[in-house]
């Protein structure tokens, strides 16, 4: 039997004389060397010139990489290997979003730092922001749910969309230990709200932030605090929401008031609630589904934007729980 040889296709890509080579090529053609392991084609360069040869699928594919490269750097902004591969990425998943539209999105900058949306399943969550009142960032460690959240609220406080941003979390390990604590209430509290400030220094001037608080224009305070009020004008943020029960996911979820917004992160898979208690984030999806203004916007191990070791971590673990409930199931089939 005669085997069809396989089609190739060759194409040279010029790149614009206003770019600068080593910004495409990356420092040590680092970017160069992604690409060639990336794509079933050949890569040339010569000057200005790259020609691609292999796969016609694989040649454009690599095509439009380059392309998106150069109109992400012909806005300013810096390409770095790991822009490089989450570009790759997206390309392989066809999606109808281009990546140099997802990763050229400025939401909010401060002190010469630019914060920006890192993958299309964050630049989805901002979207979802900006389009519904109710937005559930649900997703592992590392993702962005929190500190993308927290940019979109700093930003609507700016343009002057709302009057105030209240960032709240339920003190679920804390607990009763909270009295053992040496200090007041709110020294005891502070240590477990530490990661909300934190990300609040690296978006509003860090001199600031006393005086906004005592101002009432920014509020860092427990779940249980919300208990009957009525957020009006407000960008509300609740963070870590897999530790709050059912019941106080419908207190904070009752508490939005009018020209607010609400978004509620967290991640089903790191519950701290006592055991046989329901975490009222992993059942707020089947309750509030399909309602109007409410969106759910689900961040996997692939949004993960620390070090690379933390998504395949992540990864791992989704790997293990998936085998685990598939032993349980094979026992239950078992019994039967």
């Amino acid at each position: 039997m005669t085997q069809t040889p396989t089609q190739t296709t060759r194409h040279t890509v010029v790149v614009p004389p206003s770019v600068d080579m080593v910004s495409v090529l990356g420092p040590a053609d680092e970017h160069l060397a992604l690409i060639e392991d990336a794509f079933a084609a050949d890569v040339h360069v010569r000057g200005n010139r790259i020609t691609l040869a292999g796969e016609p699928g694989e040649v454009a594919l690599a095509e439009r990489l380059l392309d998106e490269l150069v109109t992400i750097i012909r806005t300013g902004q810096g390409v770095t290997p790991e822009s490089v591969e989450r570009i790759i990425g997206m390309l392989r998943e066809e999606t109808q979003e281009r990546p140099a539209d997802v990763l050229s999105l400025n939401i909010l900058s401060n002190r010469g730092r630019t914060i920006r949306p890192k993958t299309l399943n964050q630049k989805r969550y901002v979207d979802a922001i900006d389009q519904h009142t109710v937005t559930f960032g649900i997703g592992p460690a590392g993702t962005g749910k929190t500190y993308l959240a927290m940019a979109k609220a700093v930003q609507a406080l700016q343009a002057k969309e709302v009057n105030r941003i209240i960032l709240t979390r339920p003190a679920v390990e804390a607990g009763e230990r909270l009295g053992f604590l040496p200090g007041t209430l709110s020294e005891k509290i502070d240590p477990y709200l530490r990661p909300l400030y934190d990300a609040l220094h690296d978006m509003v001037d860090p001199e600031s932030i006393p005086k906004l608080i005592a101002a009432g224009t920014v509020e860092v305070a427990p779940l249980a605090y919300m208990r009957g009020r009525t957020l009006n004008d407000s960008f509300v943020i609740l963070d870590e929401a897999q530790n709050t029960t059912p019941e106080q996911m419908k207190m904070f979820l009752t508490r939005l008031g009018f020209g607010s917004k609400i978004v509620v992160t967290g991640d089903i898979t790191q519950v701290d609630l006592p055991g046989g208690t329901r975490s009222g984030l992993r059942i707020v999806s089947e309750i509030l589904t399909g309602i109007e203004d409410v969106s759910f916007n689900r961040l996997t191990s692939h949004d993960v934007v620390r070090h690379k070791l933390v998504g395949r971590i992540v990864a791992a673990y989704d790997d293990f729980d998936a085998r685990q409930e598939e032993q349980v199931q094979a026992r239950r089939e078992e019994r039967r």
